[in-house]
């Protein structure tokens, strides 16, 4: 029985040795060849020093030798960091200081960028280089430097370091739009028993090509390669400029599965799909954020025989439902129930179980529920904590994680997703939901994207706020939406400021950052 996250891996090469494990550019390794570097890479990582438990921060894009760093640093018996290739210094620094990263893996460019930050790494003792150290000098380093190349030249047979599955496998760093990020503390049993219930689920076998377009910091990203190593499908790795880049990939890789969140749906869909894309995709997912339901539409519309699972999940429990594609015309807009092997309850404020329709907290429990906050108790403490209903029940006081997000359940058992507990808009008494108000505005088809939020106001408590991006090639004014949107929307849910702009600012993930949105139009209103 697999338990440890490198050994999905590891197994798979025994059961599917000849079959394609990875692919990047034109360099493809089979699960042979790919568990082959898994082993010497933690054999390295263990001649020079590590220790069980040990960090090793990987800033990487998508490569090869990212995924070669992360299962070798889980086979040695250390703890894997995934840094957003796209966070700057400042930001990489502060997760190499929280975590105290021993090893870091990245590139010349990004090291030349990092370099005064890392002079405050006390911790830091080793970078790897993948693309060689020729044009570093050494001495000018606290850090020692070490080519990629070089951790490979000379053979290994030693022992890597003994773990078990509640040991940790990895920290997730959270995209910080309340703050610095947060490192989410992920068990080997976490990652294992998500990679086993998404496969399931999704029924994932070992001829399926994944590709791989999210940031393999993002859990829902490095998902694809430990739901794949699961089963021994394949995955193909890509660093994409332009959507449209994804659809031509798909044609020439022959992909089965594409993940992808909420944004970029909304883009792929507008584009043109060949009919090799098409007649492939066995089945898409998205997560992340609430799916459009004109985008779910448009996409059933273009991919007519291919599978959509919409999904709900959030980094301390890596996933926690799931609608199946034969609900997805019939409820558009709810994220499903729970995933096998887990547990989600509607609760309120005391813990207790909501009515149908009401809405309350969503709580997760399971083996999926991580391990805390890295560093960080009282945030472990407020998020991650028994549920009141059960102290009597189980002696152990099991724990859960408390999401923040406001969900509603229907008779059936269905969920939806109403916002985040903090971005609840309260207006003249009630509470609202952006996502619902956005919905509306995106079902006009005058915009390509829409975020409401709550502005303080001296009356209303709150009055609400649009930002949309108008769709291309058509002109929008304040008027066409409202008069639109009237006979749709109750007045107290009616927007009082509609701001135009040409782009939304992003987290590293690919979601909108609706925080700093949010703070951009707050404080440009108090200016007026």
């Amino acid at each position: 029985m697999t338990a440890l996250l490198h050994d999905l891996l590891f197994d798979s090469a025994k059961r599917f040795s000849s079959n394609i494990s990875i692919k990047y550019k034109e360099t493809s390794l089979t699960y042979a060849e790919l568990s082959e570097l898994v082993d010497r890479f933690s054999q390295a990582l263990i001649s020079i020093g590590i220790e069980k438990q040990d960090r090793v921060a990987i800033y990487l894009p998508k490569c090869l030798e990212n995924v070669v760093a992360i299962f070798g640093s889980s086979a040695a018996g250390a703890v894997f960091v995934p840094i957003n290739p796209v966070l700057k210094p400042h930001q990489v620094s502060h997760i190499l200081l929280d975590c105290d990263a021993k090893i870091l893996v990245t590139t010349q460019g990004k090291f030349r960028a990092l370099h005064a930050a890392l002079a405050y790494c006390v911790d830091l003792q080793y970078i790897i280089l993948i693309d060689g150290c020729e044009n570093q000098n050494a001495d000018e380093h606290a850090q020692g430097l070490i080519s990629w190349d070089d951790l490979f030249t000379d053979p290994f047979s030693i022992s890597t370091h003994r773990v078990i599955d509640s040991d940790i496998a990895s920290l997730i760093y959270t995209s910080g739009s309340t703050g610095d990020p947060k490192g989410v503390v992920l068990s080997h049993r976490n990652m294992v028993t998500g990679a086993k219930s998404v496969a399931q689920y999704l029924g994932n076998t070992s001829s399926d090509r994944l590709l791989a377009v999210l940031p393999l910091s993002f859990d829902y990203g490095v998902s694809q390669l430990t739901t794949a190593f699961s089963v021994g499908a394949s995955v193909v790795l890509i660093n994409y400029l332009l959507p449209m880049e994804v659809i031509n990939t798909l044609t020439q890789e022959k992909i089965t599965g594409l993940a992808a969140v909420p944004p970029l749906w909304n883009l792929l869909v507008e584009l043109p799909w060949p009919s090799e894309a098409v007649e492939n995709l066995r089945y898409i997912t998205s997560s992340g954020g609430v799916v459009p339901v004109e985008t779910t539409e448009l996409l059933r519309q273009v991919l007519p025989k291919t599978e959509i699972f919409l999904m709900y999940g959030l980094t301390e429990a890596f996933r926690s439902t799931y609608l199946p594609p034969d609900q997805v015309e019939k409820r558009p807009t709810s994220i499903g129930k729970a995933i096998p092997n887990v547990e989600v309850l509607v609760l309120d404020s005391d813990g207790a179980p909501c009515a149908v329709d009401e809405p309350g907290e969503l709580v997760h429990r399971g083996s999926l529920v991580a391990m805390g906050y890295w560093n960080d108790t009282s945030a472990t403490q407020e998020r991650f904590r028994p549920i009141p209903a059960r102290l009597d029940a189980i002696p152990n006081k099991e724990i859960a994680v408390w999401s923040g997000d406001i969900v509603k359940m229907d008779r059936e058992g269905y969920l939806y997703f109403l916002g985040r507990n903090d971005d609840l808009i309260k207006t003249s008494g009630y509470r609202v939901s952006p996502n619902e108000i956005e919905e509306i505005f995106f079902g006009t088809g005058l915009v390509s994207e829409v975020v409401a939020f709550g502005v303080p106001h001296s009356t209303l408590g709150q009055s609400i706020a649009l930002v949309v991006i108008p769709k291309p090639g058509i002109e929008v004014t304040e008027d066409n939406l409202i008069n639109v949107c009237k006979k749709r929307l109750a007045s107290y849910m009616m927007p009082t400021e509609i701001v135009f702009r040409t782009s939304m600012p992003s987290n590293p993930n690919g979601k909108v950052d609706r925080k700093q949105l949010a703070l951009e139009m707050v404080e440009s209103f108090s200016h007026q």
